[in-house]
């Protein structure tokens, strides 16, 4: 667990502009500090629903609500595991995505709230394949992410499910320790420019269509890649809104 960084305020954004329907079931996977659970609760969400593995998050999350008086329920556990066979109308997410050699399931401590594999997707994986079974009729996925995670494996994954899928948000940030001490690492791997020392943070959408026979993007529909960056950089053809905050991963 860490402080909430600029990524978790570029999905909080993402949250309040996606405008919750009223009384709207929302889960928030990996919650850390319990941060996005509390927005969603001060927007009107008629149930939160906040899980994480770390004993340590689910407490300060537990905290975090009650102070402030909001209705969250905090469960421990991993991504789905503690809501098996419920449905939400909003399901955010902010994963682990920084990309690196060791083996996520292997870590412990602070570590497992950036340590994403050599793909930088050991778990947005999972979410995106799991993610549309737990969405209600209509219902919105929203998650963060790096763009050298794969933005284009994300986009293809949910609209493979049968969502409508397309980056709402998206900025610049620079590398924090984590991502320095790997920069080496990463330029061998060709997925950063020589002395780039900087990376872009998406936020992802996928909406279950609205109703029955609504088109869906095909898999690389409105998406072009960018070979500077190989597969961890998706260029939107048409313009997208910006948000405030972003980066994550970078203070620790």
């Amino acid at each position: 667990m860490y402080r909430p960084q600029n990524d978790t305020a570029m999905l909080a954004g993402a949250l309040r502009e996606a405008r919750l329907p009223p009384g709207a079931r929302v889960l928030e996977l990996g919650t850390g500090t319990g941060a996005v659970a509390v927005a969603a609760a001060r927007e009107g969400a008629g149930q939160v629903v906040a899980v994480d593995v770390s004993v340590r998050a689910v407490l300060a999350a537990r905290v975090n609500a009650r102070v402030r008086g909001l209705p969250v329920r905090v469960l421990r556990g991993d991504l789905f595991g503690p809501v098996r066979g419920e449905v939400f109308d909003v399901i955010v997410a902010n994963p682990p995505y920084v990309v690196g050699h060791r083996d996520p399931a292997a870590v412990r401590g602070r570590g497992r709230a950036w340590e994403a594999g050599a793909s930088g997707r050991a778990v947005l994986d999972r979410i995106c394949r799991d993610a549309p079974g737990h969405l209600a009729r209509h219902g919105t996925l929203l998650v963060v992410q790096s763009a050298l995670s794969g933005a284009a494996a994300t986009l293809v994954a949910l609209r493979g499910a049968g969502l409508r899928a397309s980056v709402v948000a998206r900025r610049r940030e620079p590398f924090g320790p984590v991502m320095l001490a790997r920069a080496a690492e990463l330029e061998a791997r060709g997925l950063v420019r020589p002395g780039q020392r900087h990376e872009e943070l998406l936020v992802i959408r996928g909406d279950l269509p609205s109703a029955a026979g609504e088109a869906v993007q095909t898999p690389l529909e409105g998406t072009r890649q960018d070979p500077r960056q190989g597969a961890g950089r998706t260029v939107r053809r048409t313009a997208v809104r910006g948000s405030a905050g972003g980066g994550g991963r970078h203070a620790a």
